[in-house]
């Protein structure tokens, strides 16, 4: 686990690090395309809303904020926020009533995230270092946690789901993006398609998805396919509720 970790930590450093030079990021190697990850997916109008710097860290698969329908006043935990693009798009949302966390665990990052709050003039937005299978926020805090093509980089996918749930009060939900196998491809045939930092060998299948979901507790859970990001690769929304 603190392999992959590292290995993720040092990609995601070196995107952040490249934004904060000016030049644009890149996720996922010789599978991106410009419209299937980063902030192609998001509507022009929110690409307007947000600093230039903050669209060209977007490293997503998709657009959570569009799946969480977010209300004035909640607050929200965005995973391993990156630049920030969700977090100051959730603040706008949620209000001056709400909150919206980010965590994550490069420190290039997190620097980048709290420039990018700052030029956007958010203030109801906390940066936070840690990891998203140890999230460092108390027992039911939030009431919506988002993620943008994360979770399949961990390497302890049971704990995140757990942690997720552990955060989310009652009736808490789960707007996330992320990318997801066709169920008959094998770890190690994912594994062919990509590495971890690549957004690929961690995929979880649909089924998988779901499974993990019910035995974190979950319910409600929709996985759905968005697009293809690579062969029998897919991105996909994902929705689900704690009791």
């Amino acid at each position: 686990m603190s392999e992959i970790r590292e290995q993720v930590r040092e990609h995601y450093r070196s995107q952040a690090l490249n934004v904060l030079q000016g030049s644009a990021s890149s996720c996922c190697g010789p599978l991106e395309t410009e419209d299937v990850f980063g902030g192609a997916l998001y509507e022009e109008t929110e690409r307007a809303e947000l600093p230039d710097a903050a669209v060209l860290a977007s490293l997503g698969c998709g657009n959570p904020i569009a799946v969480a329908e977010l209300r004035e006043g909640e607050t929200v935990l965005d995973l391993g926020s990156g630049g920030g693009i969700d977090v100051i798009l959730s603040a706008r949302r949620v209000g001056a009533a709400g909150k919206a966390y980010g965590l994550d665990m490069t420190d290039e990052m997190l620097e980048l995230a709290r420039k990018n709050a700052a030029e956007a003039d958010v203030t109801n937005v906390e940066f936070l270092k840690g990891y998203i299978e140890e999230v460092p926020l108390p027992e039911a805090s939030v009431d919506v946690v988002i993620s943008n093509c994360v979770i399949n980089l961990s390497a302890d996918k049971p704990n995140v789901f757990a942690e997720m749930a552990r955060v989310l009060r009652p009736g808490g939900r789960l707007g996330i993006s992320d990318v997801v196998a066709a169920d008959e491809l094998t770890p190690e045939q994912r594994a062919e398609r990509g590495d971890f930092a690549g957004c690929i060998a961690g995929a979880l299948s649909f089924a998988e998805y779901r499974a993990e979901l019910e035995r974190a507790g979950f319910e409600a859970i929709e996985v759905e396919q968005t697009h293809e990001v690579g062969d029998r690769m897919y991105g996909a929304i994902v929705r689900a509720r704690r009791p």
